[in-house]
């Protein structure tokens, strides 16, 4: 048996997510890029399933107007319908359709990113920590055109349209 055929097995069950021990970060550029902005979002669910076969499913909810970038004034104009659209759009969604181990620890993840009603491909890789425990680890750097998802203002060309989201979800045996 492969070690990657070994952390299958190991992994093959119900996950669901530790948003208490999650987070997902958020780094751009602003002011013609001068300026780095940064920031976190708060987590609010997810869960996951590795089917036997190595098929993986799974689902990452995260609360749009939590958004903290400690500018009370940009993240009120971020949950506005410039941006996030909170009040008709509360969630950010990512959903796996597939992870493939690539060797090393890193797996190349499959999915589909939802931001106000506007789903796209998003896939990326990650490294993974603890497969064969009861918690699993997911980190990922993850860029992003936020154009892609319907987020589009750029008053005077001032902000980035390239971001990275810094994703670290632990999951736990359901």
């Amino acid at each position: 048996m492969t070690t990657q055929q070994q952390a299958v097995e190991a992994a093959v069950g119900t996950w669901t997510l530790d948003a208490d021990a999650s987070s997902i970060g958020l780094r751009t550029k602003s002011v013609w890029g001068l300026v780095k902005v940064t920031g976190r979002f708060g987590v609010t669910s997810g869960h996951g399933t590795v089917a036997p076969d190595g098929t993986v499913t799974g689902e990452l909810v995260v609360d749009a107007a939590s958004i903290d970038t400690a500018n009370a004034k940009r993240d009120e104009h971020l949950r506005s319908a410039h941006f996030f659209d909170t009040a008709n759009h509360p969630a950010i969604t990512y959903r796996v359709n597939g992870v493939t181990p690539t060797g090393n620890g890193l797996f190349s993840v499959r999915g589909t990113l939802t931001v106000r009603d506007t789903t796209g491909p998003l896939p990326f890789t990650a490294t993974a920590e603890g497969v064969g425990s009861d918690a699993i680890t997911l980190t990922a750097e993850v860029p992003v055109d936020r154009r892609q998802f319907g987020v589009s203002f750029n008053q005077l060309g001032m902000m980035a349209n390239d971001n990275v989201l810094t994703v670290t979800a632990v999951f736990r045996r359901a």
